[in-house]
């Protein structure tokens, strides 16, 4: 028997003039038409997704953020000689731009471009940096950064001005949300996106103990749930979903043979919904795959980034070995 919960008053029609965007509807309904249910984790960060992935780098287990921020505090003076203090930083997925600020510390007379996907989150968080770094030329560009992204930098330069040196900036071992054939495709996206000689400053987690990496995505009190079960709340307010969201519960397990943690979304019981007029149905047991968090050792790292046109130049870690902070260049010899 399929349980088929009432339409709760937050998954209403939303007012005529939203219009959902259209990649985000085809994603869904291909993704809940696979035997294995999934849905891209880009589609977690709208702005409540945003709001709660920053609480999740603030829990206790969410080891990460914290070990990648000393890391940051180290070293990025390092880089701004390395690279050059008056670079344009380009983050790939900017969030609140928490981590950005170290490094902009570092480089004072660097001009900074977000790029994000949400455009009301990377709004305030534009506004809250201008206001601790007045000075600082801001260009934010809304942007799915899976794809290369034209920057709307200046064309041409003063008479005699050199061009800024680039550097890319990709914290938060985002990349570990990708398979490896896709990391190298982004990674030689962000290539196209810099240019020849640019720099790209990545943090990248480490393979170590699983019941430490369950931990980090199933953290006790619950905020990583919170997070997964939002994706799902999103469908249902801006594509007319009926999914019954009480009946999921979050899921984080270990793939040892992939090595990456999963997350799912994991139905209590057999379901029936509807997502923009298409019937859907789940079994008890059955899951929803949302997120993928790869885990490398140092060498695969070095492998990774080289298949993407980029060669490693530095290299830190915590005394732990947690985590890794790297410092890549775009060189002529590592095209293939």
């Amino acid at each position: 028997m399929y349980f088929t919960a009432p339409r709760p008053e937050e998954t209403s029609p939303v007012p005529a003039p939203f219009q959902p965007d259209p990649a985000f509807r085809a994603d869904v309904l291909q993704g809940l038409s696979q035997p294995q249910k999934s849905v891209p984790a880009r589609w977690f960060y709208d702005m409540r997704g945003s709001q709660l992935f920053e609480a999740i780098t603030q829990v206790p287990e969410y080891y990460p953020t914290r070990t990648e921020a000393a890391l940051l505090q180290a070293h990025s003076a390092a880089v701004a000689e390395r690279v050059g203090a008056e670079a344009t930083v380009v983050e790939f997925g900017s969030g609140s731009s928490i981590k950005t600020r170290t490094l902009l510390r570092a480089m004072p007379r660097a001009t900074y471009v977000p790029i994000d996907i949400c455009g009301e989150f990377l709004d305030e968080a534009c506004a809250a940096l201008q206001g601790l770094f007045p000075a600082l030329r801001i260009v934010p560009v809304e942007a799915n950064f899976m794809n290369p992204v034209k920057l709307p930098l200046p064309q041409s330069l003063p008479h005699g001005e050199e061009a800024r040196p680039m550097l890319g900036f990709f914290p938060g071992s985002t990349i570990g949300n990708l398979t490896p054939v896709a990391a190298v495709d982004l990674l030689r996206s962000m290539r196209e996106t810099l240019g020849e000689g640019a720099h790209l400053l990545i943090g990248m987690d480490r393979a170590k103990d699983p019941a430490r990496l369950v931990a980090a995505y199933d953290d006790a009190g619950g905020v990583t749930a919170l997070f997964n079960l939002n994706l799902l709340q999103r469908i249902n307010r801006e594509l007319g979903g009926s999914i019954p969201v009480g009946e999921f519960r979050h899921l984080a397990r270990w793939n040892p043979e992939a090595g990456r943690i999963e997350m799912h979304l994991q139905a209590r019981r057999a379901i029936r919904f509807e997502v923009d007029g298409h019937p859907f149905r789940m079994e008890g047991g059955e899951t929803i795959h949302t997120e993928n968090c790869h885990k490398y050792l140092p060498g695969e790292m070095r492998v990774l980034l080289a298949a993407g046109g980029w060669r490693e130049t530095e290299h830190w870690t915590d005394p732990q070995g947690d985590f890794s902070l790297i410092l890549a260049r775009a060189d002529i010899e590592q095209e293939a």
